[in-house]
């Protein structure tokens, strides 16, 4: 992540959140915590939907090991969040998701990234990612 503000144009797939009333805050504004929220449902939705991962029966999951959001601008119920992924680092067993928030207008909300480590569902032991997974993840990588 840089100074500069993200642009739609840098995220190859995208998910479009709705807030909903209970995200507000007493200020008036999407809660911060919130956010985190939006960048699990646009990996998990991906994950799913173009990954094959199996979240109630599958033997390897993901867990995250490390999470940032840099804030930029507010949102607020009953506006939707257009949600951005890329994968800026994809390792062994590890990924590096680089996400970016949009208003509907293009206006970036928030940037951040989130670090999974897939691991064995029983042992919570770090494992390779699944073949279904990283074919999936490999659309989703940029390089600098």
């Amino acid at each position: 992540m840089t100074d500069t503000p993200p642009t739609r144009d840098g995220y190859p797939h995208f998910l479009t959140i709705p807030t909903r009333w209970k995200d507000n805050d007493i200020y008036g504004h999407v809660n911060n915590v919130e956010y985190y929220s939006y960048f699990d449902t646009v990996i998990n939705e991906y994950l799913i939907r173009e990954g094959g991962l199996d979240i109630h029966g599958g033997g390897t999951i993901g867990v995250c090991a490390e999470s940032h959001c840099r804030f930029l601008a507010a949102v607020a119920f009953p506006d939707p969040v257009e949600a951005g992924l890329r994968v800026g680092h994809l390792g062994s067993s590890s990924v590096r998701y680089e996400i970016g928030l949009f208003a509907g207008n293009g206006e970036p909300l928030a940037e951040g990234w989130f670090v999974h480590v897939f691991v064995q569902r029983e042992s919570r032991r770090p494992d390779g990612i699944p073949d279904s997974i990283r074919c999936a993840l490999e659309k989703l990588e940029v390089h600098s």
